[in-house]
C-alpha cells in the first residue's frame, strides 16, 4: 500500500534548457454543482437545451431581479468541501466581481472573494512510480458561471447563449504545490473522482462542467524550499495562467509547452509578463489572451442584494454523518477485505459504478482475487474493445458471479469459462443453464480422461522420446489431450496422467 504521509514533491526538471529549472503550478478547477436549478434562480440547468431557454429574469440581468441563495448548491459544496478533508466556515459571504463579457449580462459575477465557504483541505494524489503526494487546497467558493458566446454560426456575426449563466460553480483553488505536467493532470482526476463520488459534480469535461485554469511558472532549484519556508511567493517566478482547460491530455501538453516556453525567454534575458493565455491544442502551443488584472482591477466589493450565508454546524454534521464512502477509504478496504493488490483495487475505485458491479459480484461469488481478475481483464477489456461503458455491460453481476462459481466447482475450467463469458455477453442468458444445454461441463471422469492420453501417447511415439529426455515437451501432450476433449478435460488431471505416464 502507499505511504499516505505527506511527501515532499519532486520536482520537474526541464531537459534540453541549459540550466536546470523546476516547474511549480498551481490549479483553479471550475466544477459545475450537479443541481437541478442555478445559483440564485430557479431556471433549469440541463445540458442541451435550446439557445437562451433555460434563463431566469436575474440571470439576464433585468432591472429589479434580485438573486436567491440555493441551499441545494450550497450543501454541495459542504459535501465537497468534506469530501476534500477542509474547513466549513460557517459563515462566508458573497462579492461582486466587476468585469465586461458580452455573455455576462449583469456586468459583474457573484462570487466570493473574502470569505469563502470552504478553507483549507487537502487531495491525496497518487503517482504512476507507487508515492503519493499531498496537494494542498487553499479554499473552494461559490460562484456563477458566465454565457457562451458563439463565434461559428455565423461569418460576420457572434452570438450569445445565456443558457449557462447563474449556474453553480465551486472553485477549488489549490497551492502552488504541483511540480510536473504528470502530476497536475492526476490531481484533476482525483478531484473529478471524488466528486463523482460525492455527487456534487458530474465531472462532464467535455461539456465544460469541470475546467481548470492552470498557473505555471519556472524557477530555480532551491526556489521553491524558500517559498515553503517564507511563503513569498515572489521565489516562484512570475506566472501565466492557461485559461478554461478541459482536458487532462491537453493539461499536461499546455503545462509542458508553458513551461519550455517561459524558459526560453529568461534563458535569452527576457521577463516573463504576467499575462492569460489559452492552448490551442492544433498547433500545441500557448498563445497570449489578455494581460492579467490583479484583484482591485476587478473592483470586488460585496454583494448588496446578499447577506451574508450562515450556516450551523448540526447542518455541516448531518451532510458529514451522510458522506459516502471516498475513494481512499474504499481502495483501502479492498485491499484489505478482498486481498486485492494496490493496482487492482486503484483500477476498481477509479470509476463509482465499477466499484459498485464488482463488490456485488463479490457478494455472490464469494472470491474477491477472482471476481477482480474478471471484472478488469475479462469484462474491462470486451467493454473497451466495444466503446462501452460499465453501466452499458451487457453482463450483469449477477452472471459474471455465475460463471465464476462454476470455475470454483470444477464444472468448467478457465478456458471453456471465456468461452461462456463471451456466449453470455453476445447472447444473454443463465451461465449454469448455458453450460448444461450446450454440454459444457468439464470432463472430471478420470477413466475418460485417462483413455484419451493412452491413445494419445501411442499415436505419438516420437514425442515421448522426447520429452523424456525433455519433461518441459510433456507440455504437447497436454495441449493435445484438452484438444481431443474439446477443452472440458480437467487441466490438472491431464498434466497428472501425463506425467504418471510418460514416467516423467
Amino acid at each position: 500500500m502507499l505511504d499516505l504521509t505527506y511527501q515532499t514533491p519532486k520536482p520537474k526538471v526541464i531537459a534540453g534548457a541549459k540550466h536546470d529549472w523546476e516547474l511549480v503550478i498551481g490549479m483553479e478547477v471550475h466544477a459545475q454543482v450537479a443541481s437541478k436549478s442555478k445559483l440564485f434562480s430557479g431556471a433549469s440547468t440541463l445540458f442541451g437545451a435550446e439557445p437562451n431557454s433555460n434563463v431566469a429574469f436575474v440571470d439576464a440581468g433585468m432591472p429589479g431581479m434580485l438573486p436567491v441563495i440555493n441551499d441545494f448548491c450550497v450543501a454541495q459544496a459542504v459535501r465537497t468541501g468534506l469530501g476534500l478533508k477542509a474547513a466549513i466556515n460557517l459563515r462566508s459571504a458573497f462579492d461582486r466581481k466587476n468585469y465586461f463579457y458580452p455573455d455576462l449580462p449583469q456586468g459583474y459575477q457573484i462570487s466570493q472573494l473574502y470569505h469563502p465557504i470552504v478553507g483549507e483541505g487537502e487531495v491525496l494524489v497518487e503517482m504512476g512510480d507507487g508515492t503519493a503526494r499531498i496537494v494542498r487546497i487553499e479554499r473552494i467558493h461559490l460562484e456563477q458561471d458566465a454565457g457562451k458566446s458563439i463565434h461559428d454560426m455565423d461569418p460576420a456575426l457572434s452570438f450569445v447563449d445565456l443558457n449557462r449563466t447563474g449556474v453553480a460553480l465551486m472553485e477549488i483553488v489549490s497551492r502552488p504545490d504541483i511540480r510536473g505536467p504528470e502530476e497536475a493532470a492526476a490531481y484533476v482526476a482525483k478531484l473529478r473522482q471524488i466528486m463523482l463520488y460525492l455527487g456534487t459534480c458530474d465531472g462532464n469535461m467535455q461539456n465544460g462542467n469541470l475546467r481548470a485554469d492552470v498557473n505555471v511558472s519556472v524557477c530555480r532549484p532551491g526556489a521553491y524550499e524558500r517559498y515553503q519556508e517564507t511563503q513569498d511567493f515572489s521565489h516562484l517566478g512570475t506566472r501565466c495562467e492557461i485559461k478554461n482547460m478541459n482536458s487532462l491530455r491537453f493539461i499536461q501538453a499546455a503545462i509542458d509547452y508553458e513551461a519550455r516556453r517561459q524558459i526560453a525567454i529568461l534563458e535569452a534575458g527576457g521577463t516573463i509578463d504576467q499575462e492569460t493565455r489559452l492552448y490551442d491544442p492544433d498547433k500545441g502551443e500557448t498563445r497570449s489572451m489578455r494581460s492579467k488584472e490583479e484583484a482591485h482591477d476587478y473592483r470586488y466589493f460585496p454583494d448588496p442584494d446578499l447577506l451574508p450565508l450562515e450556516i450551523e454546524q448540526a447542518w455541516v454534521d448531518e451532510i458529514a454523518a451522510n458522506l459516502p464512502e471516498l475513494p481512499d477509504a474504499k481502495k483501502a478496504r479492498f485491499i484489505g477485505d478482498y486481498g486485492l493488490s494496490d493496482y487492482d483495487a486503484s483500477v476498481l475505485t477509479a470509476d463509482l459504478d465499477a466499484a459498485q458491479y464488482f463488490e456485488v459480484v463479490v457478494a455472490e461469488a464469494g472470491d474477491g482475487k477472482m471476481a477482480a481478475n474478471w471484472v478488469i481483464n475479462e469484462l474491462f477489456g470486451r467493454l473497451k474493445k466495444d466503446e462501452a461503458d460499465i453501466t452499458a455491460s451487457p453482463v450483469s453481476p449477477a452472471q459474471l458471479a455465475g460463471v465464476i462459481r462454476l470455475i470454483k466447482s470444477g464444472d468448467i475450467s478457465g478456458k471453456i469459462a471465456k468461452d461462456l463469458f463471451e456466449i453470455v455477453y453476445t447472447e444473454g442468458g443463465d451461465p449454469a443453464q448455458i453450460v448444461e444445454a450446450r454440454g459444457m461441463k468439464q470432463v472430471t471422469d478420470t477413466g475418460a480422461i485417462e483413455a484419451a492420453v493412452d491413445q494419445i501417447i501411442a499415436e505419438n511415439p516420437a514425442h515421448v522420446e522426447k520429452a523424456k529426455q525433455n519433461p518441459k515437451l510433456a507440455g504437447w501432450f497436454v495441449g493435445q489431450v484438452m484438444k481431443a476433449t474439446g477443452g472440458k478435460a480437467n487441466p490438472a488431471t491431464v498434466n497428472e496422467l501425463v506425467t504418471a505416464k510418460l514416467g516423467l
